[in-house]
């Protein structure tokens, strides 16, 4: 039997993921090396992107500022990582080499151990390919890049985590999302994001184009974003504040990289420390750490995501520019919460977003 697209597709939905996308490799023309499929398996004929939804009450304990667990273990680091999408592309990936054609199945997290930076084969790239999944998800037809550099679905806005599947089977691909007819530049993220989309660097924008379609975004401050997200901004993070009421960190004024601002970050709920009478889990953020079962803990999202994903969805579902609606209206249905940027003990300030 011909494997088909159309095939390739009924199985991923059988299989529990809620999007799939087919693009050819064709598409990935202009892709630095680094970042191309190619480089991971040169034969590849297809990328296959797949995608399983956040669920909106994920981020209920974070909105209202009670409830933390939800949003790293259903959706953020749980999602990326545990069974909700990896066990569901394995066994799709099964299901293609079942029929004879290889298949890659793509992880789409970040390497905590950087591999080597020299090739081992003359002629190759260093084994340190990571593809941009999201815009992969562009490739593959899925939506496209809205202002604050999130993957946006027609159907669920920007509550998606995406993986991949490289293969050699050849595909008739998606046809590819028009840009803007999702993200109308609203700049909702911007005003409810606490600092990293509002300092877009210098006004500037980051384009690719594929086939006849250019897709446009900010070029957002990935080092506070990376601060902020992770813990170390004090007025997302009432963590810090509790084992740190001195602690006082004006986000907006750092000059980190991504790289930088992750090491700091990390360290707050994942630097093995001892465990003590005043930190009995041995990390300074306290029950947050995501713990494995060496109890190693993992990623974490404290602030989570408050103007780039929150923000958005809200204003797409309010105004019926997604499918994927609720009885209940509005997600942001109070006044939202923020903290004072630290020294005082972290009291609550007025802020309109």
């Amino acid at each position: 039997m011909k494997l088909t697209s159309e095939r390739i597709k009924e199985y991923a939905y059988e299989a529990g993921l809620d999007l799939c996308g087919i693009a050819n490799i064709e598409r990935f023309k202009g892709a630095p090396p680094s970042m191309h499929p190619a480089s991971i398996f040169p034969e590849a004929k297809s990328v296959i992107v797949v995608g399983k939804r956040i669920v909106r009450g994920g981020w209920r304990g974070i909105e209202e500022g009670t409830y933390w667990p939800a949003y790293t273990y259903f959706t953020y680091h749980g999602l990326l990582n545990a069974q909700f999408i990896q066990a569901p592309l394995y066994e799709l990936a099964c299901f293609i080499e079942d029929h004879g054609w290889e298949a890659v199945p793509y992880y789409a997290g970040v390497p905590e151990a950087q591999p080597p930076d020299e090739p081992l084969r003359e002629g190759a790239v260093a084994p340190n390919v990571q593809l941009s999944i999201r815009i992969a998800g562009v490739v593959a037809g899925l939506g496209e890049m809205g202002w604050s550099k999130v993957f946006l679905n027609k159907k669920y806005g920007p509550r998606l985590r995406l993986h991949a599947i490289i293969t050699d089977l050849e595909l008739e691909p998606d046809p590819l999302v028009e840009p803007g007819s999702i993200c109308k530049r609203c700049m909702h993220c911007v005003k409810g994001c606490p600092g990293a989309i509002p300092h877009v660097r210098e006004g500037k924008t980051v384009s690719v184009q594929i086939e006849d379609k250019v897709y446009e975004w900010g070029d957002v401050d990935m080092g506070k974003c990376t601060l902020m997200y992770h813990g170390g901004d004090p007025r997302v993070s009432p963590f810090l504040h509790k084992s740190f009421p001195g602690y006082k960190l004006e986000i907006v004024d750092q000059k980190m990289t991504e790289e930088e601002a992750y090491k700091f970050a990390w360290t707050l709920s994942n630097g093995r420390w001892r465990a003590t009478e005043e930190f009995p889990s041995g990390y300074i953020i306290e029950g947050h750490a995501m713990m494995n079962r060496w109890g190693e803990a993992g990623s974490y999202g404290i602030e989570g995501s408050r103007g780039c994903m929150r923000s958005c969805f809200n204003f797409l579902e309010k105004k019926g520019d997604i499918e994927q609606t609720f009885h209940g209206g509005d997600f942001i249905k109070r006044p939202r919460w923020l903290l004072s940027s630290g020294g005082d003990g972290g009291q609550p300030i007025d802020e309109d977003a």
